[in-house]
């Protein structure tokens, strides 16, 4: 999850999907690939879908009865199943329009071993939970995918439920290239200038849909999914964003929490200023790690930490006074290079692929660092394959609206630098990006506590750069049954990570119930 609003539009790039991808642009030069699905434990079977529990279709308002007694029609979809779900565009309207989100379901592998569905998000804001479903075989261990049909889905505004359109995908590939740290008076007008256009795009294009794109509501279509799933609770899995999103969900329906399990959370108290600063130094403490590793593999990038730090800052300024060609007819402009830059300290496993980037872009060659902005903002050959640049900005600024104008941005640069001398006025300069916004949400965030709600683990990690680890332990200590587990580690989220302690704990909550103890350190 990223609250930046311009600048660091992460997206999918967990480690699944960076393997997935960094193994298809060919930059893997050794190693086995990440375990793919097996097309035989996924098939569907077809048997219908379970009977539903009792009480698992009682809305919290008759009103909303048509929507919670849906029975979705799930069809193959390559080697899994495929359904839509119809929810009110705006909940205080519930006869008026509505919106179709897409489903994926992976059926469990061991059917006889089946707990029920576990509902699954990769955060964002923006990222598809139908693609993250589908790679449910890297993402997740085998006690999962035995005990559960894995069930994703695209939260309104995303993928291919609704999806929010703000910007033409000639204008997002400007957009995602302009400086995101503005130096001159022309690139600070032309910053600015996006942060308009962006704003106008997404109300413009978009129409009603941006007013209702928020986590509030997308909580509110968790709680049909759950009943349109037959489970009488919700049991979830959400990452970086998706612990926003699940924390939400069990304020709004404590009373319907099942197993819950977020990872790599977020402090939903913190104000955007807060938030953006912890990720400024969250990335800079990662950058520094990455270089630390870089200098034990004896890289050709520096002999010490400040000397690799001294060489990316050094690429990305000759990108910022003349861009660098790369494939094809495109070059690698300065937002281009920090995209790439920032995309690899995410897992540690590809740091490897940074150093080679950065190398490459020292001989004049930015083929390496566009390839991995093109994979942070979901851009393919022909254009953009979804729409999670855009989700992000649409449900962030719509979720918190708070800008400062252009000309304070100098007075928090100071800060900012301090926590982050690499990544500083880059963050500084994000404070501005919801400036633009030309909607209004239509419902108010909860002050998140979930009273009453069963046991909720929240995994942090001590060196995530996204998701800071005291966000994690603010998070669990705000949710009434927050039980904390710590990973000591590198890179975002912690489940699945290479740690056994925490994965151990985590399946055997999810399969067998059994909590672990708050404050269990891995």
């Amino acid at each position: 999850m990223t609250t930046t609003r311009k600048v660091v539009a992460i997206v999918l790039v967990v480690a699944l999907v960076a393997a997935a991808a960094l193994t298809a642009l060919g930059l893997f030069t050794g190693g086995s690939d990440p375990a793919e699905p097996d097309p035989a434990a996924a098939t569907p079977s077809a048997t219908a879908s379970p009977t539903p529990e009792a009480g698992a279709t009682e809305p919290p308002d008759p009103a909303l009865a048509e929507f919670y007694s849906q029975e979705p029609t799930w069809e193959p979809c390559g080697d899994h199943e495929c359904a839509t779900l119809t929810v009110p565009l705006d909940y205080a309207d519930p006869e008026g329009e509505t919106i179709d989100l897409a489903l994926l379901r992976v059926a469990a592998a061991d059917p006889a071993a089946r707990v029920g569905s576990l509902v699954v998000n990769p955060g964002g804001p923006g990222a598809p939970g139908t693609s993250y479903a589908a790679q449910a075989g890297a993402v997740f261990r085998q006690p999962l995918l035995d005990a559960y049909d894995v069930v994703g889905f695209d939260p309104r505004g995303t993928g291919e439920s609704a999806p929010v359109d703000c910007l033409t995908d000639a204008q997002l590939d400007d957009y995602v290239a302009e400086d995101p740290s503005p130096d001159t008076a022309a690139e600070r007008d032309a910053y600015l200038g996006w942060v308009e256009t962006i704003g106008q795009g997404c109300a413009e294009r978009s129409g009603d849909l941006a007013a209702h794109v928020t986590t509030v509501e997308a909580a509110r279509d968790m709680d049909v999914l759950r009943a349109a799933l037959g489970e009488a609770e919700l049991d979830y899995f959400g990452a970086s964003y998706g612990t926003k999103l699940g924390a939400t969900y069990a304020d709004l329906f404590p009373e319907r929490v099942g197993r819950f399990v977020l990872d790599g959370a977020i402090d939903p108290t913190l104000t955007t200023r807060e938030l953006n600063l912890g990720q400024a130094e969250g990335f800079e403490r990662a950058l520094r790690a990455y270089a630390e590793d870089c200098v034990a593999q004896d890289c050709s990038l520096g002999g010490s930490v400040e000397e690799v730090v001294a060489s990316i800052t050094g690429v990305v300024e000759a990108v910022d006074a003349e861009p660098l060609p790369a494939q094809g007819d495109r070059v690698l402009d300065v937002g281009n290079a920090f995209y790439g830059i920032v995309a690899p300290l995410y897992a540690r496993d590809y740091w490897f692929v940074l150093t080679q980037a950065l190398e490459a872009a020292q001989r004049g060659n930015g083929s390496v660092l566009l390839q991995l902005s093109d994979l942070y903002t979901s851009r393919g050959g022909d254009g953009y394959t979804d729409n999670s640049a855009e989700a992000i900005y649409a449900i962030n600024c719509l979720d918190d609206p708070s800008a400062i104008p252009a000309s304070e941005v100098p007075s928090q640069v100071p800060a900012f630098e301090a926590a982050s001398p690499t990544f500083g006025e880059v963050f500084a300069w994000s404070l501005t990006g919801c400036g633009g916004i030309e909607v209004e949400k239509t419902v108010e965030e909860p002050v998140i506590d979930a009273p009453g709600a069963a046991p909720i683990v929240v995994v942090g990690t001590t060196r995530d750069p996204a998701t800071p680890y005291d966000w994690a332990v603010a998070m669990a200590e705000q949710l009434e049954s927050g039980v904390l587990v710590s990973r000591d580690g590198d890179g975002h989220t912690g489940y699945n990570a290479g740690n056994e302690c925490v994965d151990t704990a985590v399946e055997a909550y999810l399969v067998e119930g059994t909590v672990p103890e708050d404050g269990l350190s891995c």
